[in-house]
């Protein structure tokens, strides 16, 4: 067997095994199923892994801004006529964020950790100073009182009498600081003389800055990486109380800072969040990028705030059967004290269109007002999100209170919060080289079927360039040369004569004549 032979062989032995091992990797999808799992084992809030510290303290800069809506026409409100707003803002602050006294439980599969935040002011991303600027707004407060002793002739009596005293209206004008960070409300002063657990200072961010919303505990994924980072409990309680329903108090999903790996575009995402006292979910809209990183795009849809006709599952968030408002809103009174606060999108996005068309400067848009999350599907690291959620008051006709008896129900806007983060440099980069891993990784099979398909390529030249000499070869032989001196030959050369043998110049007369037959 020649050397040739024997490449051509080796050939077409090396291109049949890598063909058929690639092959049977890529069906099998052996490799793909090894970075799986050890994603899976990589990414637990475990002391040591891979996502453990930054899930303890995220480094990619969280902005929180606060927009108000300041009513410009207050005293034609009162008289009845459509309230008029102007949004102001944004009022921006620095988030810092970061787990504290966090515990392993139950052998590495829980965690528990409190989630504290502080807020500093940012003044090239805002539009004033917020202890300058003013807004005219609801006297929320006030209204609290009211609702309070709502239906109730003696109290209701009294409250009327202490608002006057103390000058207490229904709409108030602050700073965007006293509005944030909190004011002592004289109504609430007096009250808190004779209830002590009254606190007589009101914000809106009051006891929230500096502060943590309370234990959480945490699967870690140890045990099942779809429950990575699921809130267990939250203030020791594994349902919530506030609702009528155990769907409605159900505490689902985790709290929006981290998110199992291999996302699916069909599944929902759950996201539990004290502010709104409840769980929400999201679903997949679209696929984005975010600085080179693949993301899928999940939004909450219209039915998470639908009306009890539109939403059957929400009727557990009605307070009371008298208490259930239209699609887009969802009144928190139950958490907040009994104050009529109604929790909606900004601009009133996804709700009603009366509740839009009842206030004067409504403009949702989707762009600008609608919830997001950016999440890389094969890691489930946040790439970029904005929260953005708009706090209104329901204020209407209450009996007892003059200065109401010319209002008819309406959700008022106060301000709006849009929380964003984007993944920075330096962890986009971590996310970048872990792609390039998994996918290489993953798609080994393909570059062994690719090595076979040029083994291939290589075996097919060999054959042919084997089949071409060898027909090259016969060619040879059964085109044989016309001249030849072999004696083998049937012809031979002989002097015409005697003569011309002796002649020296023999060799110019000689005639071709066959073997056998020589002249004499």
């Amino acid at each position: 067997m020649t050397r040739r032979s024997c490449a051509i062989y080796a050939a077409g032995i090396a291109c049949a095994s890598l063909l058929v091992v690639g092959i049977g990797l890529v069906v099998a999808q052996v490799f793909r199923t090894f970075m799986h799992n050890r994603l899976k084992k990589e990414i637990v809030l475990v002391e040591g892994s891979r996502v453990f510290e930054s899930w303890k303290s995220p480094p990619p800069p969280v902005y929180m801004e606060y927009f108000f809506f300041n009513l410009t026409n207050e005293e034609a409100f009162l008289a009845g006529a459509k309230p008029q707003v102007k949004q102001v803002g944004p009022y921006t602050y620095r988030e810092y964020r970061f787990k504290d006294n966090v515990s392993m439980l139950d052998n590495n599969k829980m965690v528990s950790a409190y989630n504290f935040k502080t807020f500093v002011f940012e003044r090239e991303k805002s539009v004033g100073d917020p202890a300058e600027d003013t807004i005219n707004t609801v006297n929320i407060p006030a209204w609290a009182v009211m609702n309070k002793v709502k239906g109730a002739f003696f109290k209701t009596s009294m409250a009327a009498i202490l608002m006057n005293s103390v000058g207490s209206g229904i709409f108030t004008t602050r700073t965007v600081d006293e509005l944030l960070w909190g004011y002592e409300d004289p109504l609430l002063a007096r009250v808190a003389a004779r209830s002590p657990e009254v606190d007589k200072v009101f914000g809106l961010m009051y006891k929230k800055n500096g502060t943590d919303s309370g234990e959480f505990v945490y699967h870690t994924g140890k045990q099942n990486s779809m429950d990575y980072g699921r809130v267990d409990t939250w203030k020791g309680q594994r349902t919530l109380t506030f609702w009528t329903s155990n769907q409605s108090n159900s505490i689902n999903g985790s709290d929006g800072s981290a998110f199992h790996p291999l996302l699916d575009r069909n599944e929902r995402i759950y996201i539990f969040t004290p502010d709104l006292c409840r769980s929400i979910h999201m679903e997949f809209e679209k696929d984005v990028e975010v600085k080179g990183i693949p993301a899928y795009r999940f939004t909450p849809p219209r039915s998470v705030f639908a009306s009890k006709e539109e939403n059957p599952a929400n009727e557990g968030f009605c307070v009371s059967p008298k208490e259930c408002l239209g699609t887009g809103l969802l009144k928190v009174s139950p958490c907040r004290n009994g104050a009529p606060v109604v929790a909606s999108f900004p601009h009133f996005h996804l709700a009603d269109h009366k509740y839009v068309a009842a206030i004067g400067g409504m403009s949702p848009k989707t762009e600008h007002h609608q919830t997001f999350l950016d999440l890389n599907p094969t890691t489930g690291v946040i790439v970029r999100a904005n929260k953005r959620a708009q706090i209104n008051m329901l204020i209407e006709r209450i009996s007892g209170f003059p200065k109401t008896r010319v209002l008819n129900e309406t959700i008022f806007p106060i301000m709006f919060i849009n929380e964003s983060v984007v993944i920075d440099d330096v962890s986009a980069a971590r996310v970048h080289k872990l792609l390039l891993i998994v996918t290489v990784v993953s798609n080994f099979p393909l570059l062994i079927v690719g090595l076979g398909g040029i083994t291939l390529l290589v075996f097919i030249l060999l054959l042919f360039r084997a089949r071409k000499q060898k027909n090259e070869v016969k060619r040879t032989v059964f085109a044989k040369p016309l001249y030849s001196t072999s004696n083998e030959e049937d012809t031979s050369y002989s002097p015409v004569s005697d003569k011309e043998k002796d002649d020296p110049k023999n060799g110019t007369y000689i005639s071709l004549t066959p073997k056998g037959d020589p002249q004499a």
